[in-house]
């Protein structure tokens, strides 16, 4: 390959590289496969595991040369088993970078793991009309080699250590720069309002005081599963540390994010954690258009504290208790709870 031909991989490596949120660097490596190698479509693979199966939720990036929205093509809720991608759960127990199917028709479609500390975290799947030469091949490892190395790099600061879901810190970057107006690349901001719950799992100091540390951390880490699997691809789940979690919901109008919270709160209430048995969570939401980051949070804790002081195991909207007269404006104008 001539230097007149590697400037524009090392531009586009430069690009990669050059950002610290994950819409972002992904975005900027379909780019590149793109421009490089007029690629047809590219889908990004998310895994979650619930009762021992591993599901997988494809989000689409790339269709036709056209980068699209997240927020409009996020694949299955629940996602698809993955025995449903042979060649891929192949690549994964071996233990390889990559596999590919060649269809009846030529169509090729290329499987890429991602992986931290050994365990694949998502996949990228890129799909062509006809096969890829050995240069072509060759080039497409190398980007995503690059991605798979400096989102390792993203996750081990933004990413909580026991459960693996985004951090405190990674919420007060995005959600400040979301609450100011800024949305992902390629997402657009619907007409449907976004939501922001805080969950906490419900007296799991007597998880810890009955049952030892060890099973209490193996309760956040099921619990942070069952959020991953309850929650669709595009939305974001965060633990603020303890047994506290806060989801920023996006785009959905009340009736759809009520059904969701209330969806996650009965998949908690119905699963056997081993040796514990039966938990509970508590929930509580609230719009995010109106009002600073500071204000929104707070809204969401007074709705959870609400839940917590009547009865727990339920989902309460913040804005529906100050309409019933249930909070008053001197109950959520205490709030001593540290936010930023």
């Amino acid at each position: 390959m001539t230097a007149k031909n590697q400037t524009p991989i090392l531009q586009h490596l430069v690009d990669i590289t050059g950002h610290r949120d994950h819409s972002r660097l992904e975005l900027s490596v379909v780019s590149a496969l793109r421009q490089l190698m007029d690629i047809r479509r590219v889908r990004k693979l998310e895994f979650s595991t619930h009762n021992g199966e591993t599901s997988v939720r494809p989000m689409l990036l790339l269709d036709e040369g056209q980068v699209l929205a997240e927020s409009e093509h996020a694949g299955p809720e629940h996602g698809e088993p993955l025995s449903a991608y042979p060649e891929l759960l192949d690549c994964i127990e071996e233990n390889t970078n990559s596999t590919q199917r060649i269809a009846d028709d030529g169509v090729v479609t290329l499987w890429l793991p991602v992986r931290l500390d050994q365990k694949v975290v998502s996949c990228i799947e890129i799909t062509n009309d006809k096969a890829y030469s050995a240069q072509t091949i060759e080039v497409i490892h190398g980007i995503i080699e690059v991605y798979r190395n400096y989102q390792s790099l993203l996750d081990y600061s933004e990413r909580d250590a026991l459960t693996g879901l985004f951090n405190r810190k990674t919420f007060d970057e995005q959600f400040a720069r979301y609450a100011r107006g800024s949305t992902p690349p390629g997402e657009r901001r619907g007409a449907d309002t976004q939501w922001l719950a805080v969950v906490d799992i419900d007296h799991f100091k007597q998880v810890n005081d009955r049952f030892g540390h060890v099973y209490g951390d193996e309760v956040l880490i099921l619990v942070a599963n069952l959020l991953r699997s309850s929650f669709r691809a595009n939305d974001r789940i965060f633990r603020f540390g303890g047994e506290e979690f806060v989801v920023l919901l996006r785009s959905a109008d009340l009736d759809s994010a009520r059904s969701i919270f209330e969806r996650f709160r009965q998949n908690i209430e119905e699963y056997d954690f081993p040796q514990v048995g039966r938990v509970t969570v508590s929930v509580g939401f609230t719009g995010t258009s109106q009002g600073a980051p500071v204000e929104i949070l707070g809204h969401a804790d007074q709705a959870l504290y609400y839940a917590k002081q009547h009865g727990r195991n339920q989902v309460c909207f913040y804005e529906e208790l100050m309409s019933s007269g249930a909070l008053q404006v001197a109950d959520v104008a205490h709030n001593d709870v540290e936010l930023f």
